[in-house]
């Protein structure tokens, strides 16, 4: 963690059961719109431009899960505020000054909202997102209505809730427990909390129905992006190719200013084409002799880096080699995992295949190998 006089941390607390939400896991961990409900509400706050670090409360039990998720995860506890107390401790002489707690159920959170509450925290302690009570309300019991109660004054509290770190930190120390959420805390401290506007689409999902709610908010916002990119390389003599990072013993080399790797350069230029951004040659120019031999993988980390900078993840790769020759099948894992490896994915992400053009055209007659590659980018 990098100190900063003015550095923020995002704690996630996932460390709940959600039995309410039905299903054989906790609903942190369940598929949303192709995607585990924690890796959405995770890959929000990591793609603000605000938010330094961000960390996540998680449940001993659930280790295979989060062992996945992306982020520095801690040990949460038996209530929602112990996770919440041992994620602040964890952050604690890290130079951190603003901290966001958000529930790891509201998946379906924007950067606007994150954004208001971090602008309310220039001139308040403390400041968390509600949306005001606009429905008639009653008092019941026993299935009857017994009475009215004035909606005058009360909202509907959200996450994230935003603090001056010290503050929010010292609050939960000296709290006994049991309460509902961090602004409870704050306010038996004695903080003042700031309002802003919440959003609607700020689901917290709690209940079976709410699952389909929240991938109709994701489905309809999310904006995803498919780019092709292809490329073809001769042969000349030579002792070995390397395909998708992988050397692979060959009777031939392919022949290139770089290293020739015509898978990489293939998924590079796919990820590109999804950015609108050009290709390879528009970003390290063949006429340049610094990257004469140079290791594909540096063009790879560079579309991967650029993609992840204008908020995109990268959903999934794949990649067709055409050749006669060599043998692609017995590599097929290796270049997965290499991929993978410089892309930050994992290995299930990257599909490397192979096919041959039934010896015709160049593929056919050996006289080099083609790639053709898909990107699929998504922002939430």
């Amino acid at each position: 963690m990098t100190e900063s006089a003015d550095h923020t941390a995002a704690l996630i607390v996932a460390a709940g059961r959600g039995t309410r939400a039905g299903g054989e896991m906790p609903k942190q961990w369940r598929i949303l719109a192709g995607k585990r409900v924690a890796d959405w509400t995770v890959a929000v706050f990591q793609t603000h431009p605000e938010i330094d670090t961000v960390i996540a409360a998680v449940h001993p039990d659930d280790q295979v899960e989060y062992a996945t998720l992306g982020v520095k995860c801690v040990l949460g506890g038996n209530s929602r505020d112990a996770s919440v107390r041992a994620g602040l401790e964890t952050l604690q002489g890290c130079g951190v000054s603003r901290v966001l707690i958000h529930d790891v159920a509201r998946a379906t959170i924007d950067h606007a909202t994150i954004s208001r509450v971090l602008a309310a925290l220039d001139s308040a302690p403390g400041a968390a997102p509600a949306l005001a009570v606009s429905d008639a309300l009653w008092r019941g019991t026993a299935g009857q209505v017994t009475g009215t109660q004035s909606r005058e004054g009360l909202y509907r509290a959200q996450t994230p809730q935003g603090f001056h770190f010290d503050a929010i930190l010292q609050a939960h120390l000296a709290h006994t427990g049991g309460a509902a959420d961090d602004v409870e805390v704050a306010r038996a401290a004695g903080m003042d909390v700031a309002i802003v506007d919440g959003d609607e689409t700020n689901l917290k999902i709690t209940t079976p129905e709410d699952f389909a709610r929240a991938e109709r908010i994701l489905r309809g916002t999310m904006d995803i992006r498919l780019g092709n990119g292809f490329d073809v390389h001769a042969f000349e003599d030579g002792d070995h190719v390397t395909l998708c990072g992988v050397h692979i013993p060959h009777d031939k080399r392919l022949k290139g200013h770089s290293d020739a790797d015509v898978g990489m350069h293939a998924v590079t230029d796919a990820i590109y084409g999804a950015l609108a951004e050009g290709d390879i040659g528009r970003h390290f120019p063949p006429s340049d002799m610094q990257w004469k031999g140079a290791d594909s993988a540096i063009f790879l980390h560079h579309a991967t880096d650029l993609a992840r900078s204008k908020g995109y993840d990268i959903g999934n790769i794949d990649c067709t080699l055409i050749c006669e020759r060599p043998k692609i099948g017995p590599h097929a894992a290796t270049m997965m995992a290499r991929m993978a490896e410089i892309m930050d994915l994992r290995a299930d992400q990257i599909s490397i295949k192979a096919t041959t053009s039934e010896r015709l055209g160049f593929t056919g007659r050996e006289e080099g190998i083609a790639a053709l590659a898909t990107a699929t980018l998504v922002k939430p």
